[in-house]
């Protein structure tokens, strides 16, 4: 958005430095600047809504009456949906502190910086606002279906692989894809994993769509094959189906009946269900590794796995969750993270997938953190398999 069009709160308690700011954010081209002296007074303002309605708020963290730390726990509470541009006289590790607690409340910040801003640093933190969404539109109706349900559309092969391609950021070279369990209900139509995976689960009986995704997926990868399409693909698997004792002979007898190589496969695993010392379990990922099956850790950094436990495992590809990756070039603190997880998939020699990718901007965020593979719907949604070589087809022309 022009900066013409924003409407800012500058929250400033010395009256030099607000008369600055003021001045900064008109010289840049602004037309709506409400000015704040104390932070009751601009908690009071953001809470009765002003109009236009405040678009960025400049926060000082050393208000009178109610300090900046306070206004930002009360501007969480009344759900504040203004961006926040934090300035302070304090230390960087401080101020990247108070961007985390900002966060962790839910609040949009934009950056911090030193009271002595300067009008670019100024217009680059403004750059990183983006308008909220309205509310998310409804998604498709449809009941909460029972397990006897869920059990006839895997029995009537109503379920199918949606397949999401995964590129190399540097050349942009299609990778592998992702394998995505998707319901073609005959009368909802088509269905995501809340609808079925919850049911399934509630049973323990998630190894019947397991089963179904990977059959599916190693035929449909074998269709890509005939078609001079040689791709892999990568399938999430829960960890009590990887644990069974028939495992290894069942996924043996699939790729044979299909004529797939181990190597085109690679399973999927949550970071939460690796967190095991199981000597058994371990055994079993060893051995799918040495078999030369991809293992790939998949959501991570939601787990909060320990380091050692994490070397340990013998995975080949780290796949960051997107809450570490949306937003990571505009978020400080999130990009820090973000760059912590590839540094650390860098040091254990693994391959880092960072997992949605929504924007030109987190392509560009990423390329710069030299990570080397990337999915999500600013590459492409996940797709009917049939869709894919059309799709290759696009996305090569652009390369």
């Amino acid at each position: 958005m022009e900066i013409a069009s924003l409407h800012f709160l500058v929250a400033e308690g010395e009256p030099v430095q607000r008369e600055l700011l003021v001045g900064m954010l008109r010289h840049l081209g602004a037309q709506h600047v409400t000015p704040a002296s104390d932070g009751l007074g601009a908690l009071r303002l953001l809470e009765i809504g002003l109009n236009p309605p405040v678009n960025i708020a400049l926060m000082d963290l050393t208000l009178p009456g109610m300090d900046g730390l306070e206004v930002i726990r009360r501007l969480a509470e009344i759900d504040c949906r203004a961006g926040i541009i934090i300035l302070a006289s304090e230390s960087a590790d401080v101020l990247f502190s108070v961007e985390t607690m900002a966060e962790a409340y839910g609040l949009d910040i934009l950056g911090s910086s030193i009271k002595a801003i300067t009008s670019a640093r100024l217009q680059e933190l403004i750059a990183n606002y983006r308008e909220p969404c309205g509310e998310p539109e409804p998604g498709p109706q449809h009941p909460e279906f029972t397990f006897a349900e869920v059990e006839h559309g895997l029995r009537e092969r109503q379920f199918d692989p949606f397949a999401q391609p995964e590129i190399e950021l540097e050349t942009g070279a299609v990778i592998g894809l992702e394998m995505f369990a998707r319901w073609r209900h005959p009368e909802y139509g088509v269905l995501g994993p809340s609808a079925f995976v919850p049911v399934l689960e509630s049973v323990r009986r998630i190894d019947f769509l397991d089963w179904c995704m990977i059959e599916k997926s190693v035929a449909a990868c074998r269709s890509l094959h005939d078609k001079g399409i040689p791709i892999s693909f990568s399938v999430n698997v829960d960890p009590g189906t990887l644990a069974h004792p028939q495992f290894i002979a069942q996924i043996t007898a699939c790729l044979e009946r299909h004529r797939i190589l181990s190597d085109y496969v690679t399973f999927e695993i949550t970071e939460a269900s690796v967190l095991t010392t199981n000597p058994h379990f371990l055994e079993r990922l060893l051995r799918l590794r040495m078999m030369g099956f991809g293992l790939a850790i998949d959501d991570y950094g939601t787990g909060r796995s320990n380091l050692q436990l994490l070397a340990a495992i013998p995975f080949s590809e780290l796949k960051i969750d997107p809450s570490f990756v949306d937003g990571a070039s505009r978020k400080r603190p999130i990009g820090t993270v973000l760059k912590s997880f590839l540094g650390l998939a860098r040091s254990l020699s693994r391959h880092a997938c960072a997992v949605g990718v929504e924007t030109r901007a987190d392509w560009d965020f990423l390329q710069s953190l030299g990570c080397s593979y990337a999915q999500g719907f600013y590459i492409a949604n996940p797709m009917p398999v049939a869709d894919i070589p059309d799709w290759l087809h696009d996305w090569k022309s652009f390369f």
